[in-house]
């Protein structure tokens, strides 16, 4: 994978056939007792290597577009103005990398959490991917469709396991933040990117621990099944992850040590 571009907000990469931009949305600050331990409950202290800000968890939220010859598609969208100010730069990283946002043609969502789903909606309350053909969605998820993003649900499509969004990408079911929490696995010729959500929240702690679960994991037992299983998928040769909370732009490299797990931003 080669940088061909990069801003504040955006980073574009050339990977064998298809081209990978990183989109920044912005940035989420959390407290440290969002983590869990495998018992359930909040750490009595700060684990030693979490990274702080001002004493939070600072969380990047990312998107990534694949622009593949016969298609663009967006994996998450961010939060649009449906929660922080800190978040909602989707469209203006899209503008500073050049990609118009009329270019979009399918949106995959690896889960609906609003700061992956709400960017369907600009915040002039207009849809903010104009010729958007569908929305592939987690079958168990369909049900967010209403409300602020009712005027979509004609265009969702429900996916499961091993669903082909197109000829390049594939969906691997990685239930456990979320019941239909999804991954999408990438082959572009010169090797596999896995644009894997919420998988992983705390870069600082879960990789060398990857028992370590987070508050809003809706089965946490599942979520850390789900982590080691994709994981234990990226440590092959010629495989990158990209992450929606990994520090922008998101992109890198996981190798073993041991029984834990080390990242390596590109």
């Amino acid at each position: 994978m080669k940088l061909i571009a990069s801003g504040p907000n955006h980073a574009s990469f050339a990977f064998g056939d298809v081209k990978v931009v990183a989109l920044r949305d912005g940035y989420v600050d959390m407290p440290p007792t969002r983590l869990r331990q495998v018992s359930g409950l909040a750490f009595k202290t700060v684990p030693a290597g979490v990274a702080l800000v001002g004493g939070q968890l600072r969380l990047s939220v990312n998107a990534f577009l694949i622009i593949e010859a016969e298609r663009s598609v967006l994996i998450d969208t961010g939060a649009s103005n449906s929660w922080l100010p800190t978040m909602g730069a989707l469209l203006a990283a899209m503008q500073e990398a050049g990609i118009d946002r009329h270019s979009v043609t399918h949106v995959a969502l690896t889960h609906t959490h609003e700061d992956h789903v709400n960017g369907l909606i600009a915040p002039d309350g207009s849809a903010a991917f104009p010729r958007m053909e569908h929305v592939f969605v987690g079958q168990e998820e369909l049900s967010v469709f209403r409300g602020r993003l009712a005027s979509l649900r004609d265009r969702t499509r429900p996916i499961d396991d091993r669903f082909q969004v197109s000829t390049r990408i594939t969906a691997v079911k990685a239930a456990g933040h979320s019941a239909g929490h999804t991954a999408y696995e990438i082959d572009s010729g010169a090797g596999r990117l896995l644009a894997w959500g919420d998988t992983m929240h705390v870069p600082s702690i879960q990789f060398a621990r990857p028992e370590v679960a987070w508050e809003f994991d809706s089965n946490q037992s599942k979520a850390r099944e789900a982590r080691l299983m994709l994981m234990e998928r990226a440590v092959q040769p010629n495989y990158l992850v990209a992450g929606a909370h990994l520090d922008f732009p998101g992109i890198g490299r996981v190798t073993r040590n041991g029984e834990a797990f080390v990242f390596q931003a590109i």
